[in-house]
């Protein structure tokens, strides 16, 4: 049994942000999504591992609300942004996460976010859309960096809580969903690899 196996009980962490049309998962426009897989070295440290990011193109008869373009900064029909399909994204990205869940011997990927169900919400309605037959992902279970941020640093904000880990922070980056995935992803490993030095882990098979 590998690590990642024993460590997470056969679950794969997979951090995962998304940028949207709105916040309905089923009626709003998926703009943009970005995934980060993880791994541990050779000292049992949870570190970055491989990356995939894409614009996405709205499907059609999506919602895209003006308040939410106004946060993001997304033009979503800007031909520059290269956007590809929700099949196209998602496909990657899942053929990806099922070769790394295979290595590390999981039997299901979990989504890691900062309040991931809005993130998941949004994945799921997508794999429905495109009719995906093998999602990796856990249809409900989901690891939160919010609840772990505020347990372990006293802050629920990412930009707070990266802060308070000595995590650098480009507030005029956020809202970009490859930036805000890689920090989350930088504030799981601080999380989980503080909790391992404090001698937190591992408590026994």
């Amino acid at each position: 049994m590998t690590m990642m196996s024993r460590r997470f009980r056969g679950f794969f962490p997979v951090v995962v942000d998304v940028e949207t049309g709105g916040f309905n998962a089923s009626k709003d426009a998926l703009l943009e999504i970005a995934a980060v897989s993880l791994q541990f070295d050779e000292q049992g440290y949870l570190k970055i591992s491989n990356r995939w990011h894409f614009h996405v193109e709205p499907f059609e008869g999506a919602n895209i609300e003006q308040s939410s373009l106004d946060f993001t900064g997304i033009d979503p029909f800007n031909p520059l942004r290269g956007a590809v399909s929700e099949k196209v994204a998602l496909n990657e990205i899942y053929k990806g996460v099922k070769v790394e869940q295979k290595q590390a011997e999981c039997q299901r990927s979990v989504l890691v976010g900062h309040n991931p169900g809005f993130d998941l919400g949004f994945l799921m309605a997508a794999s429905e859309r495109i009719n995906t037959k093998r999602n990796p992902f856990h249809p409900f279970t989901t690891f939160d960096t919010a609840t772990m941020a505020g347990l372990a640093l006293g802050q629920t904000v990412l930009a707070r809580a990266c802060q308070t880990a000595g995590i650098s922070f480009d507030s005029e980056q956020a809202h970009s969903a490859l930036y805000d995935t890689e920090k989350t992803a930088e504030l799981f490993c601080y999380i989980v690899n503080r909790w391992k030095k404090l001698g937190g882990w591992p408590l026994g098979d």
